[in-house]
């Protein structure tokens, strides 16, 4: 691994893990075009959920942005699986983020936060996005959090 991307994640002491598997009929990544999609990223290190439950109740808030990171890293992996390198990313696009929540937690948009801190820190201006933070009821394998990001290449 090489380029300015891999020597920025090195210089955060950050590792690209290698692409979640999905759990489903779907593919971590597709491309179209000029851009790259994600799927829905767990917050997966080495094939396991860190925690699982509803932000508010059994996953504090810090937590869950700390998983929201992961769930980035994991995307920004999905997005290396399909171009090969990190620095064709010309910019990231738009970040939605899903939030299991209890009923009464309302602080989605500081959780993806998470992600949005570590997309700058990754990759400068060109992480700056439009977001979604969303809250839901469930998510797969009790997941607290899930990302998908969307990116444009350089031509």
């Amino acid at each position: 691994m090489s380029g300015v991307v891999a020597t920025r994640l090195a210089e955060l002491g950050l590792t690209l893990p290698e692409v979640v598997p999905p759990l489903a009929s779907y593919q971590p990544a597709v491309r179209s075009g000029a851009y790259v999609h994600t799927s829905g990223q767990l917050p997966m290190v080495d094939g396991k959920l860190p925690a699982t439950g509803k932000v508010g109740a059994e996953v504090s808030p810090e937590q869950a942005k700390e998983l929201a990171r992961v769930c980035a890293l994991n995307a920004l992996a999905a997005v290396k699986s399909v171009v090969g390198d990190l620095d064709r990313i010309a910019r990231v696009v738009k970040v939605v983020g899903f939030v299991a929540s209890d009923p009464s937690f309302t602080g989605q948009p500081a959780v993806v936060n998470g992600a949005s801190e570590l997309l700058g820190e990754v990759l400068g201006e060109k992480g700056v996005h439009a977001r979604s933070a969303v809250g839901v009821a469930v998510l797969p394998l009790d997941a607290p959090v899930e990302v998908e990001i969307q990116v444009e290449l350089v031509p």
